[in-house]
């Protein structure tokens, strides 16, 4: 299985996240093209090799039109990082240059930076502009996840809906560079699996327009629900809202210890030097399979929640529509259970199945798009085999096969749908035999 895996030791920001994945082996040429067809202006990207604590790796920096100065790493130039200037904490959150770029702009700068960056700090235009985009149907999916994420958050943290969310920093062009980008590397990279260990928040507080506040800043803290995080290893703001946002809406499992041979390592490199490594290391993982001693009646177990709604005034076609926004917010595994429901109603019981840190995506979901007022949630224990994936080749293309296993025994796999389906269009032979054709042709 291609597993790609985040190690955020030292916190995680949209800019490291760029230079770990573009270390790690994206082209920057191909990230840079799909960001052009975002249609924005008055940005380039730029990537550098540094170093921190002796490792090296990728610095990715966004320039925009009238930026003039450089990055500055002494420490006389953290006073930006503590928020001098007189924004909102939200800006704060979600600029990088107040994060993880230290930027020293001059006053001219400064305004130029938001005057230019103006007309996009908008949740709605955002995403307009991100759903008019022609780049590719994973990027866009998920750079729009992590964007409502964000805003979700913000909507919370403020009391507003949604829809009313007006970005600030989140909303210049750097920010929706990082956002953008990230989510196009991870779409070029193609993971069959995203995994992450514990995420440091750093510590302190930060100087902002409502004071001093301590760190994690509320909108992060939001984000990071469910996630394995600590706090105190630094005392700086280390995971921003846009790193914790692009965590929340890409990785499949959060794991401590693990068997696995490490593949390929990536470094994003921060802008501040500290007597720790300021960096997000990314890595390609081949996870190893423990003997048949090992794993003989072993499974993995996992917690996850599983939220029920009974329901008696939806169509079947308002149920598969509602099906179909669960399984984009999150959801693990959907039922529809028929039920009699009292005065001998028929009804159906919606049974929802999911991770933790799913979970407050998929209730706003659930309250939105049904018509229940109120459903039940249960923690639960699933256990399952080990699912490996593989690709098979022939003659018919590319097929995808799942195959599960029990103590280091391949029990049983099975050709993806979409797959046999494919073929059997194109020859007009049944599902039977276009998987014959695979299982008898295919070479892994």
């Amino acid at each position: 299985m291609k597993t790609l895996h985040f190690e955020c030791s030292a916190g995680i920001s949209g800019d490291m996240t760029l230079g770990a994945l573009v270390d790690l082996g994206v082209n920057p040429d191909d990230l840079i093209r799909g960001l052009n067809k975002l249609g924005l202006e008055g940005w380039k990207l730029e990537f550098r090799r540094d170093e921190r604590g002796g490792i090296g790796g990728i610095h990715a920096e966004v320039i925009l039109e009238g930026q003039t100065d450089h990055i500055a790493h002494d420490d006389e130039h953290e006073h930006y990082h503590e928020h001098d200037h007189d924004h909102s904490h939200d800006d704060h959150d979600h600029d990088h240059h107040h994060e993880h770029h230290e930027h020293s702009h001059d006053a001219h700068d400064h305004e130029h930076h938001h005057e230019h960056d103006h007309h996009h700090n908008n949740w709605k235009a955002i995403r307009a502009m991100i759903e008019k985009a022609d780049i590719t149907a994973g990027a866009k999916k998920r750079a729009l996840d992590i964007f409502t994420r964000i805003a979700e958050a913000e909507a919370q943290v403020h009391g507003m809906p949604v829809d009313e969310v007006a970005f600030h920093e989140v909303g210049a062009l750097d920010s929706i560079i990082d956002i953008v980008g990230s989510a196009i590397c991870l779409d070029l990279l193609q993971p069959d699996r995203i995994t992450c260990g514990e995420v440091e928040l750093g510590g302190g507080t930060v100087k902002c327009a409502h004071g001093i506040l301590p760190v994690p800043a509320p909108a992060t803290l939001l984000l990071v629900r469910g996630m394995p995080v600590k706090t105190g290893g630094f005392n700086k703001e280390m995971t921003t809202p846009t790193g914790a946002a692009i965590l929340a809406a890409s990785v499949d499992e959060y794991i401590g210890g693990a068997s696995f041979r490490e593949i390929k390592t990536g470094y994003g490199i921060g802008t501040r030097k500290m007597e720790k490594p300021n960096l997000l290391r990314v890595s390609w993982r081949e996870e190893q399979a423990l003997s048949a001693a090992q794993t003989q009646g072993q499974f993995r177990t996992e917690d996850l929640i599983l939220m029920e709604a009974s329901i008696d005034d939806m169509t079947g076609e308002a149920l598969g529509f509602l099906m179909e926004n669960l399984f984009e917010a999150g959801a693990l595994d959907v039922n529809f259970i028929p039920c009699v429901m009292k005065k001998s109603r028929p009804g159906t019981i919606v049974s929802v199945l999911a991770l933790p840190e799913k979970i407050d995506t998929l209730r706003r979901t659930l309250f939105e798009k049904s018509t229940t007022i109120g459903f039940r949630e249960i923690t639960v224990k699933r256990h399952s085999l080990d699912r490996e994936n593989k690709t098979l080749r022939g003659s018919f293309g590319e097929a995808r096969q799942k195959e599960v296993s029990l103590g280091g025994k391949v029990l049983r796999g099975k050709i993806e749908f979409e797959d046999r389906a494919r073929l059997a269009r194109e020859r007009n032979i049944s599902l039977e035999d276009a998987e014959k054709i695979i299982l008898g042709e295919g070479k892994k």
